[in-house]
């Protein structure tokens, strides 16, 4: 049974950080990419980031980039999402995915899905 959990969610005031974790079980996570995706109120779930199953490589959604990073520990199965200078924008349900592809980017090409950890940022 593959399982995602995410954790590390919560209310931070604009210009704070937080850290999101996934931890992942029941799939070969060193053979799969890694994404985070985030659904904001009334929008469509769009993708975050991205690491190959390496951790060599990344991608970024253009309005995080310098400000979130994304990376994995292939020891311990978890997958993490750093996140520095957040903006209101950023509100959003996030949720860990994997893929079987590299350079996924959109939410069809991931296979498992967890069930989401609500960042609120406030002014």
């Amino acid at each position: 049974q593959v399982q995602l959990v995410e954790s590390g969610g919560g209310l931070v005031q604009a210009g704070g950080s937080l850290r999101l974790s996934c931890a992942v079980s029941g799939l070969p996570f060193s053979s799969h990419t890694m994404g985070w995706f985030r659904q904001a109120p009334g929008k469509e779930r769009e993708f975050v980031a991205a690491v190959k199953w390496s951790g060599d490589s990344t991608l970024y959604e253009e309005t995080v980039k310098g400000r979130f990073t994304i990376t994995r520990d292939n020891g311990k199965n978890v997958l993490f999402l750093q996140m520095n200078d957040l903006k209101l924008e950023d509100t959003a349900v996030y949720q860990c995915a994997a893929s079987s592809i590299w350079q996924a980017t959109l939410d069809r090409n991931y296979d498992y899905w967890g069930q989401g950890t609500q960042v609120t940022v406030s002014s």
